[in-house]
């Protein structure tokens, strides 16, 4: 793979822990710059199997679409998954999941009620879990500011 290809958008940043020729586990980092989630730096990690699709690591986000166990509710990532989907395809779909949470398909129950229910209360949530970190729901969110990647 070369990294000059890779097409990301400016909200996104990729690291490589393992070295740029091991391609096998890497982080991504979204620092959205629109929406809710504006001004939160979110990271995931991803392990490739030798098998895919790819499964991306764990992370603590209050949003529908993603649960305290890592899992993501993104349809590249499941049922629209092709072997031919390249990183960037990826990291493009986090991106617009953190501009347009879909409650229709949550994985964090909660998140998409308060999302549907309360615009406002979970819009306070997010802001809240975002800047300094927040028990909701008696699930702990720690801040999304931080890591730099690059």
């Amino acid at each position: 793979m070369d990294l000059s290809e890779l097409d990301l958008p400016s909200t996104a940043s990729i690291n490589f822990p393992d070295g740029k020729d091991k391609f096998m586990r890497f982080e991504v980092v979204l620092r959205p710059d629109e929406g809710m989630y504006r001004g939160g730096a979110f990271l995931f990690l991803f392990n490739v199997p030798l098998s895919v699709p790819a499964r991306p690591a764990k992370g603590q986000v209050y949003h529908p679409n993603l649960d305290l166990d890592g899992n993501i509710c993104l349809n590249i990532l499941r049922e629209d998954w092709k072997p031919v989907l390249s990183i960037s395809s990826i990291i493009y779909g986090l991106s617009f999941l953190f501009l347009a949470p879909n409650p229709e398909d949550p994985l964090n129950k909660e998140a998409a009620q308060a999302m549907q229910n309360s615009p406002t209360a979970f819009a306070r949530n997010v802001a809240i879990s975002i800047t300094r970190g927040a028990h909701i729901g008696g699930d702990y969110f720690p801040p999304a500011k931080g890591k730099e990647s690059g």
